[in-house]
């Protein structure tokens, strides 16, 4: 008897923005699988143009991160990627 096991995909996307249909600036992936092993700049291309493709494509959204005003003065200093999107995929 063959028991299926439901094992989780991550996808980390970092936006141009808050909105969901801007364009991807930075990603990762983690296979709970072990079928792929993703490793940080393994690809010059975004697996997606924007979030909603991974909606499109059956990823399902779990977190967003929070919208934060920058500090007065700090406008245009260099920080995090402040707009990540965590999607999953069960298989």
């Amino acid at each position: 008897m063959t028991t299926s096991v439901t094992r989780q995909q991550v996808l980390v996307l970092y936006l141009a923005t808050s909105a969901l249909d801007a364009k991807v600036i930075g990603w990762s992936r983690y296979d709970g699988t072990g079928r792929t092993n993703p490793a940080a700049g393994d690809s010059d291309e975004p697996p997606y143009e924007t979030g909603v493709e991974a909606l499109l494509d059956g990823w399902r959204l779990f977190q967003v991160s929070p919208l934060t005003p920058p500090y007065p003065g700090s406008e245009y200093e260099t920080s995090f990627l402040k707009h990540e999107f965590l999607f999953e995929k069960l298989v």
